[in-house]
C-alpha cells in the first residue's frame, strides 16, 4: 500500500504542476458555459443589415400587404427595416418561369437573401415555398409564416363581414410556468432550460474529466513503455501496486478539478439566487460520478496498456468515447421523459449508468430501488474491470513487439 501511494503521490504531483491541466482547469468551465450560452445568444442577436426577400405573388393580393407589415414590425437597431420585399411578379397573368428564374439569378447573385412563392389559391393552401440558399434562416421563415396567416386570417374575417380588428382582442397572450413538486412534496419553480441546463452541466463535466484523465492515463503508460522507465518501476513495486497508484493518482487530479469547478458553481449559485440541484441529487451525482470515474479508469487502462504507440492510443480513444457522447445525444429525449423503458434499461449497462443516472437525477430523481441496485452494479462492475485491467496491466507493460489482439487481450484479464 505504501507504494501505491508513493505512485499516486508522484502521479498527481507530476500532472497538476503541469501547464495542461492548469489551463484545462480554468479552460474547461469557460468552454461549457460557452457551449450552453452562447447558441442562445447567437441564435437571437439582431441582424447587421436589411434583408431583401423576393415575392412571386400569384394571387395578387398580399404583396403590398406583406411588405407593409415585414417592414413595419421588425426594425434594426439603427432604425432601417429588417426586411424589405421585393416584388418579381404579381397577379395571375404573370410569366412564371421568367419570374422564377429572375428570383433565381437575384438569389445567386446575392441581391436577394430568398424569395416566396404565394399560389392562386392562396386561401386555402397549407404549403408554400421558400427558396434560398441558407435554408438555415428559422426565424426569416419563422416570421415569413407568421405575417402570411395572419394576413389570410383577415381575409377571412373580411370575408365573412367580421371586423379584421378581433383579431388582435382575440389574440391572448398565455405563458405556462412549470412548477415541480419534489417527492416531499413541496413545490418550486422549473423550466425546460433550467432542468436541461442542470443535466447538461453535469453531463459534460462528467465526459471532460473522465476523458482527458483518461487520455493522460494510456499516455502515461505509453510514455513509460516507450522510455523503458516501466521496467524500472516494476522492479521497485509490483504492476498491480503501479496501476493502483496510476488510477488513484489520476482519480485525486480529476476530484481537484471537480471540486475547483464545484466552487465555482456554487459561489454562481449564491451570487445570482441560483439552485440547479437539490442537496440530495447532489450527493447521487457525486456517487455516480465517482462510480464512472473509478469504472473508466479501470477500462482505461485495460484498453490502453497493450497499446505502444500515440496513434494507437487515439484510436482506443476515439473508441471509449462514443460511450460518453451517446448520453449526450440523448439528453432531450431524456429530459422530455427520463422514466422511459430504454433509458431505465440503459441506466443499468455500467458504460452507460453514471452518464444516464447523470442525465436523470435533476430532472426526476429515480426511485430508491433503482438508485441501489443502478450502484451495486457499478460497484461489482468496477471490481471486476479493475481486476481485469490488473491482469491485462501486468503482462501488457512488459510485453513488446507485435500488439496483441483481442483475443489474446481477453485470455489475459482471465488468467489470475
Amino acid at each position: 500500500m505504501k507504494k501505491t501511494l508513493v505512485v499516486a503521490r508522484w502521479e498527481y504531483i507530476e500532472k497538476v504542476k503541469s501547464k495542461a491541466f492548469l489551463i484545462g482547469l480554468l479552460v474547461t468551465p469557460l468552454i461549457m458555459l460557452g457551449m450552453g450560452i452562447l447558441p442562445s445568444m447567437l441564435a437571437s442577436h439582431d441582424d447587421e443589415r436589411s434583408k431583401v426577400i423576393g415575392l412571386i405573388d400569384l394571387s395578387g393580393q398580399f404583396s403590398v400587404a406583406l411588405a407593409e407589415r415585414m417592414q413595419g414590425r421588425y426594425s434594426l437597431p439603427d432604425g432601417q427595416p429588417n426586411y424589405i420585399i421585393k416584388p418579381f411578379g404579381v397577379g395571375q397573368n404573370i410569366d412564371l418561369a421568367k419570374a422564377v428564374s429572375d428570383a433565381e439569378d437575384a438569389v445567386t447573385q446575392e441581391q436577394i437573401e430568398g424569395y416566396c412563392i404565394l399560389p392562386e389559391s392562396m386561401m386555402t393552401d397549407s404549403v408554400l415555398d421558400y427558396r434560398s440558399q441558407n435554408v438555415g434562416d428559422f426565424r426569416l421563415v419563422n416570421r415569413l409564416e407568421e405575417n402570411l396567416r395572419g394576413l389570410i386570417s383577415e381575409r377571412k374575417l373580411i370575408a365573412m363581414g367580421l371586423d379584421p380588428k378581433l383579431l388582435s382582442q382575440l389574440d391572448v397572450p398565455l405563458s405556462v410556468r412549470s412548477v415541480k413538486i419534489t417527492e416531499s412534496g413541496e413545490r418550486e419553480e422549473s423550466g425546460f432550460l433550467r432542468v436541461f441546463f442542470s443535466a447538461y452541466v453535469f453531463l459534460m463535466m462528467q465526459f471532460f474529466l473522465i476523458f482527458t484523465s483518461g487520455q493522460m492515463l494510456v499516455r502515461s503508460v505509453i510514455e513509460e513503455k516507450s522510455n523503458r522507465i516501466v521496467e524500472v518501476l516494476v522492479s521497485s513495486c509490483s504492476p498491480t501496486e503501479l496501476m493502483a497508484g496510476k488510477v488513484l493518482g489520476l482519480s485525486g487530479l480529476g476530484f481537484t478539478q471537480i471540486g475547483f469547478w464545484s466552487v465555482i458553481g456554487l459561489a454562481a449559485s449564491v451570487q445570482f439566487g441560483i439552485d440547479l440541484v437539490t442537496a440530495y441529487q447532489a450527493l447521487l451525482l457525486i456517487l455516480y460520478f465517482v462510480l464512472g470515474y473509478l469504472f473508466y479508469a479501470a477500462v482505461f487502462i485495460a484498453a490502453g496498456s497493450p497499446v505502444t504507440t500515440e496513434q494507437e492510443a487515439q484510436q482506443i480513444n476515439s473508441y471509449l468515447v462514443l460511450f460518453l457522447v451517446l448520453p449526450i445525444a440523448l439528453a432531450i429525449p431524456a429530459i422530455q421523459n427520463p422514466n422511459a423503458l430504454w433509458l431505465q434499461i440503459l441506466s443499468f449497462i455500467p458504460l452507460f449508468t453514471p452518464s444516464m443516472m447523470a442525465l436523470r437525477i435533476p430532472i426526476q430523481t429515480p426511485s430508491a430501488g433503482e438508485i441501489v441496485a443502478t450502484s451495486l452494479i457499478m460497484v461489482g462492475s468496477i471490481y471486476g474491470m479493475m481486476v481485469a485491467a490488473g491482469r491485462i496491466f501486468r503482462i501488457a507493460i512488459l510485453a513488446t513487439g507485435k500488439r496483441p489482439g483481442l483475443g489474446e487481450i481477453i485470455r489475459w484479464a482471465r488468467t489470475g
